[in-house]
């Protein structure tokens, strides 16, 4: 979520000498905007919730652009904490700017899995992370 929120910003404002080169976000917090923020990252990270300006400076969907790393989702559409609609906002500008990326959006599972070693349905997503990265060469 906030680790999430770090990395999709990383990707998606910082200078290029800086920029990562491929993005794994998972449960990533991507927009603080209404109706889909996670209130808790807003109210840390906005100063004057009024302000829509740091709210949009900080919705990394609003920032991506073609020189967007590609970029790996994992998220669960039950997720409690942060809102579905945050990566599927994510992928969506990605999408529209033509960035490469892969998506795994699983029907269920608490937030914050780590790698799901114990959640038979859910411990498929280092697996596939694992060959998206083969897919971009990153690993053999």
């Amino acid at each position: 979520s906030a680790g999430g929120h770090l990395a999709s910003t990383l990707c998606t404002i910082a200078d290029a000498d800086v920029r990562p080169a491929l993005g794994i976000l998972l449960y990533p917090v991507i927009t603080l905007g209404d109706p889909s923020a996670h209130t808790g990252s807003r109210n840390n990270l906005v100063p004057d919730p009024a302000d829509p300006t740091w709210i949009d400076k900080l919705s990394s969907n609003l920032h991506v652009t073609k020189q967007t790393p590609p970029t790996f989702l994992f998220h669960t559409v039950d997720d409690a904490a942060v809102p579905i609609e945050n990566a599927l906002l994510y992928c969506a500008a990605l999408r529209q700017q033509g960035v490469p990326f892969e998506a795994h959006l699983y029907e269920r599972g608490r937030h914050g899995v780590g790698l799901a070693i114990d959640i038979p349905e859910l411990a498929t997503w280092p697996t596939l992370c694992a060959n998206w990265l083969r897919l971009r060469g990153w690993v053999e």
